[in-house]
């Protein structure tokens, strides 16, 4: 089976500027708007923000 367009693959930037980045998956129909998570920046040493990026 091929997988749909209902969960895409998007990436998720730091807001710290440091350029990490993680890799995950999101439903378009449960968050249609751009994701923003509260994850760790090893870069940073801290949690941060980090924005989905088209």
């Amino acid at each position: 089976m091929a997988r749909n367009d209902a969960r895409p693959v998007i990436t998720l930037r730091s807001t710290a500027g440091t350029g990490q980045s993680y890799v995950t998956r999101k439903s378009r129909r449960n968050n249609p708007d751009r994701l923003v998570l509260r994850k760790f920046d090893p870069a940073v040493g801290q949690h941060v923000l980090f924005r989905e990026e088209r």
